[in-house]
C-alpha cells in the first residue's frame, strides 16, 4: 500500500527439508527445495496473496511468517527489526495464523470461550476474568451468538467453526494473521460470508494479511497486491489489478485464463505437463518445460525478479516479460 510502514519484509528466504540417505543404510541424502530465494514485504493494513499450484510452496512460507518454520537461508524483519529469539517472543502476539481445516485446529476437548482465550493464557497476558470477557467481545464480533462461548467445537458447522479460529487469531489484538487456505474447505455459499467477514475484521482492526489460495477468483475479491510462487520460486509480484489486467508471466498468464468469467471467451494457454519435482528442479528457469514461450537461455539462466516493460510496481521471472 503506498505510504505504508512496512510490517513484515522477507529477504532470499529458503526452506529446504533433507529427505533419506545417510545414518546406518547409507545412501544418497536428498534435499527438497520448498522454497528458494523468495522476498517480499506486506506493509500495515495490507493484503498480500501467496497464489501458485499444490506445492509451489505457499503454505511453507506461510509458516515461516507465522514461526512455525525455521528457514534454511534468509532474513525475516519485523516492523525494520531482523528476527531474533528476542524479536520473536514480542512478535508472537503481533502474527497469528488461521489454519485451511476448522475442525483438526481446533481442541475438540474444550469450550469455544477456552479456544479463543487460549493464546492469551499462553502468553500469559490476561488473568482469566480478562480473558473471559475477551472471548465475549470476539464471539460477537465474529458473528456468533454469545451462548456459543459454552459450546463445543462438533457442535458448530465448518463455517461457525472458522468464525472460531478466527476469532482466536484475533485475541492477542495481532498487526498480521497469516490465513493459510481459509476457505477450501467450506461451502461455496459459506466462503463470501467467511471473505466478507475477514474484511470488516480488517477494517476495524486495521490487520493486514497473508492471504494464501489457489482461487484466484477470490483474491480478486479481497487483497491489495499478489506474489505467485512455482516450484518454491517468486515468478512474479504485482498490485491486484495490474496483475489480472496485464499479467507479465507466462505461468501467470495460463492461471488468469483458467479461472471462469461470465461473458468473457477464455483464452486456451493451458499449461502443459505436470510441476516438476522439487526434488530435481530443473535448471535455469524453473518453468522452463512447461512454457510456451521457453528458448535456449530459459534451460540454462535462471531469470531475476524485475520489472516488466513499462511497468514499475510489476514485477515479473522471465526472460520474454510481456
Amino acid at each position: 500500500m503506498s505510504g505504508a510502514a512496512e510490517l513484515v519484509a522477507l529477504e532470499r528466504i529458503s526452506v529446504h527439508f533433507a529427505l533419506g540417505g545417510g545414518g546406518l543404510l547409507g545412501g544418497r541424502r536428498r534435499v527438497l527445495r520448498a522454497a528458494q530465494d523468495v522476498s517480499f514485504s506486506i506493509a500495515e493494513g495490507e493484503t498480500l496473496a501467496l497464489v501458485g499450484e499444490s506445492g509451489s510452496g505457499k503454505s511453507t512460507l506461510g509458516n515461516v511468517v507465522a514461526g512455525l518454520q525455521v528457514p534454511t537461508a534468509g532474513r525475516m524483519r519485523f516492523r525494520g527489526k531482523e528476527m531474533d529469539r528476542p524479536t520473536w517472543k514480542a512478535a508472537r502476539r503481533a502474527i497469528q495464523i488461521v489454519f485451511q481445516d476448522p475442525f483438526s485446529a481446533l481442541d475438540p476437548r474444550m469450550p469455544v470461550s477456552d479456544i479463543i482465550a487460549e493464546p492469551l493464557r499462553i502468553q500469559g497476558s490476561a488473568g482469566r476474568v480478562a480473558r473471559q470477557e475477551r472471548a465475549a467481545e470476539l464471539v460477537q464480533q465474529v458473528g456468533l451468538p454469545r451462548d456459543a462461548l459454552n459450546r463445543y467445537p462438533h457442535e458448530f458447522s465448518g463455517g461457525q467453526r472458522q468464525r472460531i479460529a478466527i476469532a482466536r487469531a484475533l485475541a492477542p489484538a495481532p498487526a498480521l494473521i497469516v490465513a493459510d487456505e481459509p476457505l477450501s474447505a467450506l461451502d461455496v455459499s459459506i466462503q463470501s460470508q467467511i471473505l466478507n467477514l475477514m474484511k470488516d475484521l480488517q477494517e476495524q482492526h486495521r490487520l493486514s494479511y497473508l492471504f494464501i489460495s489457489h482461487d484466484l477468483a477470490v483474491v480478486n475479491h479481497l487483497v491489495d497486491r499478489v506474489a505467485v510462487l512455482y516450484l518454491g520460486r517468486l515468478v512474479e509480484v504485482a498490485p491486484r489489478a495490474d496483475l489480472f489486467a496485464t499479467p507479465s508471466h507466462p505461468y501467470t498468464q495460463a492461471l488468469l485464463d483458467s479461472v471462469p468469467r461470465i461473458g468473457v471467451r477464455r483464452r486456451h494457454r493451458t499449461i502443459r505437463g505436470e510441476m516438476p519435482s522439487p526434488l530435481n528442479p530443473p535448471p535455469g528457469c524453473v518453468f522452463h518445460p512447461r512454457c510456451p514461450k521457453a528458448q535456449e537461455i530459459c534451460r540454462v539462466e535462471p531469470p531475476q525478479l524485475a520489472s516488466a516493460p513499462g511497468r514499475t510496481t510489476q514485477l515479473a521471472a522471465c526472460h520474454f516479460k510481456d
